[in-house]
């Protein structure tokens, strides 16, 4: 079987790309163990309280944030592909089991929520790690939405914040 390619699209998707002195088996630690992942999972003064992770396609990633206010923000979604140490794929757009998420019951959620499929690539480069990180979107309003929420500068602060954590390790 031939391994899907990942090809950005601009108009749809958003691309998080960084290079870092750290062994790409402990950023896949990071992100696939939840004592590991609630430390540096979400941009400070925002925290992540819980985390669930059943690390097998089909299988259930969870996780709770909690604003600096104190309001909790579950988000639930399922692992699509799995390659140990090299790639993981979910998506917010299934439940576990690949069941079709749920529209939020109101229309101000709905309008707030939008579903993305994330690509994390991680390859072995020197003594340390390429990070790829593609989220694709079903439209450019999704996209648009994601960027102007601030997903470079989310990604990137929660990504700095893991490095700090597994050098820790």
């Amino acid at each position: 079987m031939t391994p899907v390619k990942h090809q950005p699209d601009p108009r749809l998707d958003l691309v998080f790309e960084r290079i870092v002195d750290v062994p790409q088996e402990l950023v896949w630690k990071a992100w696939t163990s939840p004592e590991h992942l609630k430390p540096w999972f979400t941009p400070a003064p925002w925290k992540t309280v819980d985390c669930e992770i059943d690390l097998r396609p089909g299988g259930l990633f969870r996780t709770v944030m909690r604003s600096p206010e104190g309001q909790e923000f579950p988000n639930i979604g399922c692992y699509l592909e799995i390659v140990p140490t090299e790639k993981l794929v979910w998506t917010n757009a299934l439940l576990p089991g690949y069941r079709p998420a749920p529209l939020p019951a109101d229309n101000v959620a709905a309008c707030e929520m939008f579903m993305f499929t994330a690509i994390l690539l991680l390859e072995r480069y020197q003594k340390g790690t390429k990070y790829t990180a593609l989220v694709v979107h079903k439209d450019e309003a999704g996209r648009k939405q994601h960027e102007e929420m601030g997903f470079h500068e989310g990604w990137g602060k929660a990504f700095d914040q893991l490095v700090a954590y597994v050098k820790t390790l």
